[in-house]
């Protein structure tokens, strides 16, 4: 069962009940592609922090291996991390917008944003949210110009728009991107990309052997990006292009 996310708690429990437990990291008692025994990641050293978001905006998915997203600044962690000038920022955002001072509102809204930060409306609800761009740990998807990288992009989309993501953070790209494993609604997203042949696993900087199982299910059953008779590694697509650039 895959549910959208909601915080609105006069909806019927058993429509909000996946969400609830993905937001909360509880684990969920059904799922459509729930981790079978001894295929679920393990939690290995290097885990930096793990966040539980927001519901997603599908319209800021960037391509198929990546996300953006929200962290209300209620959460326990993100909570210390926020700089006293993005508070006094939202506090007086609040203050302009009661004064019907909109202008100033708006300047002070940009200040925040500015910041990485953002004031998101939910259920008639304003929160002071922190923004995460996240590249999904271990597989790379086709670019969007490439074959299947909208189908890819697509795919991500239907799977977390609307929803409460647990992101597991391992690492920081040289984007400024948090690299990490992405579940919802207890449905580990890098597994459903694979095994549907729109990613590649990205054996460069992911050894994990679950990755490479699903990858090659994937292409024995030419599905996907594995129907092309000779489908281009995005790493190499990319590189091709950056040299045609100079």
């Amino acid at each position: 069962m895959d549910q959208k996310c909601s915080l609105d708690d006069f909806r019927p429990v058993r429509l909000i009940l996946p969400g609830l437990l993905s937001f909360y990291g509880l684990p969920i008692p059904y799922s459509l592609d729930e981790l079978s025994a001894g295929e679920a990641p393990s939690v290995v050293d290097g885990l930096m922090f793990e966040l539980h978001t927001l519901p997603v905006d599908g319209k800021t998915v960037p391509d198929g291996d990546g996300v953006n997203v929200y962290v209300n600044t209620t959460d326990v962690r993100e909570s210390s991390l926020v700089p006293h000038e993005v508070h006094m920022a939202a506090v007086e955002r609040n203050l302009a917008r009661a004064q019907r001072n909109y202008a100033m509102a708006d300047a002070l809204h940009k200040q925040i944003t500015d910041a990485g930060y953002k004031v998101l409306n939910i259920n008639d609800e304003e929160i002071l949210a922190r923004k995460y761009r996240i590249r999904l740990r271990g597989i790379d998807a086709p670019e969007n110009q490439q074959p299947y990288g909208k189908e890819a992009k697509d795919e991500l989309v239907k799977i977390v728009d609307g929803k409460c993501l647990k992101i597991q953070v391992f690492d920081e790209d040289q984007y400024g991107r948090f690299v990490g494993d992405v579940y919802c609604n207890g449905l580990f997203v890098q597994k459903r990309m694979l095994k549907k042949g729109l990613a590649w696993h990205y054996t460069a900087y992911d050894k994990r052997p679950q990755f490479e199982k699903w990858e090659k299910e994937a292409r024995a059953k030419g599905i996907g990006l594995w129907a092309l008779p000779n489908p281009e590694m995005p790493w190499e697509w990319r590189r091709k292009h950056r040299q045609n650039r100079f």
